[in-house]
């Protein structure tokens, strides 16, 4: 087992940012890849004008990629933020308001996985009223991921980066994923293992494949240290993946690495593996 076995999408929000947001899905798909995920791209709006989610669609569309993976508003994302649905006041509020917004966008393009950032602490505020309010804003999104038939993702952090992040252990985020599940007898809350994290986090990252490989509904690789393409530092990229395929994950792996010339940055994955399968 090897890349080639795997089924790949590349992160729009942290590969080929040289380039405005829509003209991003058609570079992806001359680097010869068919599937792309994104970060919430209006990181100053929740709710940006229909206009605007139209001329995603059709960039989307028109380079032939599918969406896989989109997150949910989560703040200033690249910035400071790490989401808003654990942070009382505007950003909650915010939060509830992209629900429906980025759930429908999924239902257009088909896209069946949505992401939600849990939100840093925030000093002065019980750290169990960010939680009871996390739970609250994750039951609306759980639920309106079922709506289009899409599963909830909740992602584990690395702490050296994300130091006011509170689910910075695969063990810390599948207990949230489970108290979802429990709420809204869905069974639609799904762990995103991010393999850099993990390794951030100093966490043995065969151990929580072989732990969690059925709780998880989504993948997401960089090399360690540094966060590039595969090969750029010391892990075990290609073993851990078959780890995650013989533990029966047939789901999607982002590309979630930064490189400055993206379209470079693929030669360790043969061309003939990059178009989704």
């Amino acid at each position: 087992m090897g890349y080639t076995d795997q089924r790949f999408d590349v992160n729009l929000s942290i590969l080929f940012t040289e380039l405005p947001l829509l003209e991003r899905p058609a570079a992806a798909a001359a680097a010869g890849f068919t599937a792309v995920e994104l970060w919430w791209p209006w990181i100053d709006t929740a709710t940006p004008d229909q206009s605007e989610l139209d001329a995603l669609k059709k960039a989307l569309d028109d380079a032939g990629t599918q969406l896989v993976g989109l997150n949910f508003y989560a703040g200033q994302l690249p910035g400071p933020d790490r989401g808003a649905l654990s942070v009382p006041g505007e950003e909650s509020d915010r939060f509830r308001a992209n629900i429906e917004v980025a759930a429908d966008f999924a239902a257009s393009v088909g896209c069946k996985a949505l992401n939600a950032l849990y939100g840093n602490r925030v000093d002065g505020v019980d750290p169990q009223i960010q939680d009871s309010l996390a739970l609250e804003n994750l039951v609306l999104a759980a639920r309106a991921a079922d709506r289009i038939g899409a599963i909830l993702l909740i992602e584990t952090l690395n702490k050296p980066e994300s130091p006011l992040y509170p689910l910075v252990s695969a063990p810390a985020a599948i207990d949230v994923v489970d108290k979802v599940n429990a709420a809204t007898g869905l069974g639609n809350a799904k762990f995103l293992l991010d393999i850099y994290h993990l390794s951030m986090n100093g966490e043995n990252v065969s151990e929580v494949i072989a732990q969690y490989a059925d709780r998880t509904g989504h993948v997401q690789i960089a090399d360690n240290p540094g966060r590039g393409a595969p090969g750029t530092g010391d892990l075990p990229l290609e073993q851990l993946l078959g780890e995650l395929k013989k533990a029966g994950y047939d789901g999607w792996v982002g590309l979630e690495y930064k490189a400055a010339d993206a379209a470079a940055s693929f030669e360790w994955l043969p061309a003939e593996a990059r178009a989704a399968r």
